[in-house]
């Protein structure tokens, strides 16, 4: 029996986290993501995904001073952002520049040290070919701010509000890790042949450049800026219901009831009562969940990741060519994740296909 797409095919025992669609759960290493998004700093949580317990105090510090310091690009790795095509799309700039730091010091099995180095400068690539491409002054990477703060003032020059901070940083936690995904089983597929890590995270790279998988999502976007352009949330969404329109950001393919991100994301995100973007995506969102129960009440519709994602990174002003680039930038850490994992136990992963051709005469 042909399974395609490998749906339903378990390739991998993990410990590292649990999807389970139909209950709702998001499950890191023994706890509810949900609570690691509220509770605990992207530095926390990562070092979590990597070693299986939060960090103390000491620990914490070196690693967040690891991280810090590894954000600098070199000389080198400016040179090569710089000379690449003006029509090079961000995701391939993120690729090249991190395949070229897979230099002969990266060799199997993958260290934390390669892991901080390369979680460590994706939001720099981002942030030097955004500036540079608007021809703005380059901002240097902060060792004082955090790793999701440090982002947000590298690509604007300003430093970065509290509120965007903390929203920014429950988005980071909440996809930089989910399952056996496209991208994710790509890097293991590749740490599986005891390549180097810097060849996983490029080749997962790849995969999530595709838009089925980490396409941004503009539609939530368009979405929210016709309704605040129209200003009456139910008149617009009823009319898109009408005339049977997908409301964009509601539902999701593995999750059958509230999407757990969507739903943390939520929570986080409803004390930010001075923010007129964040009370928009509020307003929409509980409209939206009522008038689907009404217009299509057999079916379990709910906002889903993309759908606050998207209100994020509105409500920051985060230009959509950089949607799914800061979505890499987050889940560069699940992918390590993952690669360490496969270090441990490996074996090569090769599924077998059905040949379907025709036979010679």
């Amino acid at each position: 029996m042909i399974h395609a797409g490998l749906e339903g095919i378990v390739a991998a025992d993990s410990k590292i986290s649990l999807v389970d669609g139909e209950n709702g759960w998001l499950v890191y290493r023994g706890e509810w993501a949900k609570h690691i998004a509220k509770e605990k700093s992207f530095e926390e949580a990562a070092y979590f995904l990597w070693n299986g317990v939060f960090p103390d105090a000491k620990q914490l510090t070196a690693f967040t001073s690891s991280l810090g310091e590894a954000r600098a690009l070199s000389t080198s790795h400016k040179e090569i952002i710089n000379r690449l095509p003006e029509n090079t799309e961000m995701m391939s700039v993120v690729r090249t520049v991190l395949s070229s730091i897979g230099n002969q010091s990266f060799q199997f099995p993958a260290t934390q040290e390669q892991g901080i180095q390369l979680l460590s400068i994706v939001p720099t690539i981002i942030a030097y070919r955004y500036r540079t491409q608007k021809g703005l002054p380059i901002i240097e990477p902060d060792l004082s701010l955090s790793h999701v703060g440090n982002y947000l003032y590298m690509l604007t020059g300003k430093q970065p509000q509290d509120n965007h901070v903390k929203a920014l940083t429950a988005y980071f936690i909440l996809t930089m890790e989910h399952g056996l995904n496209a991208s994710t089983f790509t890097a293991r597929v590749i740490a599986s042949t005891e390549s180097d890590l810097a060849s996983a995270i490029t080749g997962a790279i790849g995969a999530m450049k595709g838009p089925l998988h980490g396409g941004a999502p503009t539609g939530v976007i368009d979405l929210l800026d016709e309704i605040k352009r129209d200003g009456d949330v139910e008149k617009v969404l009823r009319h898109k219901l009408e005339n049977r329109e997908k409301l964009m950001g509601f539902g999701h393919r593995v999750y059958k009831t509230r999407d757990p991100r969507a739903a943390a994301l939520s929570e986080i995100t409803s004390d930010f009562y001075d923010d007129e973007e964040f009370q928009l995506a509020h307003e929409v969102e509980e409209t939206a969940v009522r008038l689907l129960q009404e217009y299509k009440p057999d079916r379990k519709l709910y906002a889903n990741v993309e759908y606050y994602a998207a209100a994020i990174l509105r409500a920051i002003e985060l230009p959509t060519e950089l949607f799914t680039p800061t979505f890499t930038a987050a889940r560069t850490a699940g992918w390590i994740a993952h690669v360490y994992e496969q270090n441990e136990n490996n074996r090569i992963i090769r599924p077998s296909s059905v040949y379907s051709g025709n036979m010679p005469e």
